[in-house]
């Protein structure tokens, strides 16, 4: 099983992808500005580990007087593990993070030290997400699971007409699933689909989950066993408490920008062949949400901007709120549509509406209803 090749039609609305990327290099140009993140990104890093380690050691020192203390610490440290994930580790990944690559390669560790494998997510992420936004059979992040639709060139399974029901637990469980087993299948599918090419390779990869897992589970779990006096059972309740506030994080960050009602879902003929320029695919399959929010998108490394993020994603997340209206501009100039949602709880909002409608509606009439 090796991976399909999509391929867009370039030429297609060619002008517009040559005038967008023009204004981009000349906002930088003519403000002297660096593409990555430079010193707010450093202190958004400080911010973020300290969101983590402070509720850590006060947790592990035995420093919460009660149960609804010892949980909350449980908590903000899942609000740092995303905070982590979405301001440091995505943007060095993507290459974004520093001009420096050593410098993006220890900060995409971020994601080993936090339960992850960064050289998954870059596969996975990277590679198949960003390059396949939204096309079934290409685009990873349609895949979380059976009992999830999330194009409307799925499958239809009955179960699926609860999906806007249980899809919020489901996006609580996402990172125990990479932690316990996803990252390892992906691992094995990555290397029929040629992407991580050699046995050594993938020897390395997969002694890379385990050692690092090992480590994770080792200061998150076993040092809170080993040192606290009390009952096994809260402690691992903390800790999935914590995967499930990081999970459901990421999920409705990551999700209410593509499963939405306006956003497409292309389907490549039998070339392979997808009938859209690539930046408008990516304009056509993505919406952002509740930009006027300047505290929001601090917080979430600019991904309410996922547009941007989407058209230039080696360029760091800090700078997506100046870029928002260079390319809104342009997009209309060239009578391109540009989604975007006003508020989080409105795309949240919108993304279940979608889940019902995909829960229900098979194939051919999604089509007639688009």
């Amino acid at each position: 099983m090796e991976l399909t090749t999509f391929r867009f039609s370039n030429n297609t609305q060619a002008d517009f992808s040559q005038t967008l990327k023009q204004r981009v290099n000349d906002y930088f140009k003519s403000n002297n500005l660096n593409r990555h993140g430079g010193s707010k990104i450093i202190w958004k890093t400080i911010v973020m580990i300290m969101l983590l380690l402070v509720p850590y050691l006060l947790m592990v020192g035995g420093y919460a007087p009660n149960l609804w203390v010892f949980f909350l610490l449980w908590t903000l440290m899942g609000i740092g593990t995303a905070g982590l994930g979405l301001n440091v580790m995505h943007d060095a990944i993507h290459g974004a993070y520093s001009k420096n690559s050593k410098i993006n390669r220890v900060m995409g560790l971020v994601l080993n030290f936090i339960g992850g494998h960064s050289e998954i997510w870059r596969l996975q992420h990277n590679v198949l997400h960003h390059s396949f936004t939204n096309i079934d059979g290409g685009d990873e992040d349609l895949l979380v699971t059976p009992l999830l639709r999330f194009s409307p060139n799925q499958r239809l399974m009955r179960i699926h007409r609860f999906q806007h029901v249980y899809a919020w637990f489901l996006y609580g469980l996402m990172t125990l699933s990479k932690l316990a087993f996803n990252d390892i299948v992906r691992a094995f599918r990555y290397r029929k689909m040629r992407l991580i090419k050699t046995e050594r390779d993938f020897n390395r990869i997969m002694a890379g989950i385990i050692i690092w897992r090992l480590f994770y589970l080792a200061y998150t779990l076993l040092l809170p066993l080993l040192m606290l006096d009390m009952a096994p059972w809260l402690i691992i309740t903390g800790f999935l408490l914590m995967h499930f506030v990081t999970g459901l994080m990421l999920s409705l960050v990551f999700q209410s920008a593509h499963v939405m009602p306006e956003c497409d879902f292309p389907v490549p003929d039998h070339k392979g062949q997808v009938d859209s320029n690539f930046a408008v695919h990516q304009l056509s399959t993505t919406t952002n949400f509740a930009t006027q929010s300047r505290w929001l998108s601090w917080a979430i490394g600019g991904l309410n901007y996922q547009i941007e993020h989407h058209l230039f994603p080696t360029i760091s997340h800090i700078h997506y709120g100046k870029l928002s209206k260079i390319v809104a501009a342009t997009a209309n100039e060239f009578g391109i549509a540009y989604h975007t949602q006003k508020t989080f709880l409105g795309a949240i909002l919108s993304h279940g509406k979608m889940l019902f409608r995909l829960g229900r509606t098979p194939v051919q009439a999604l089509e007639a209803a688009s």
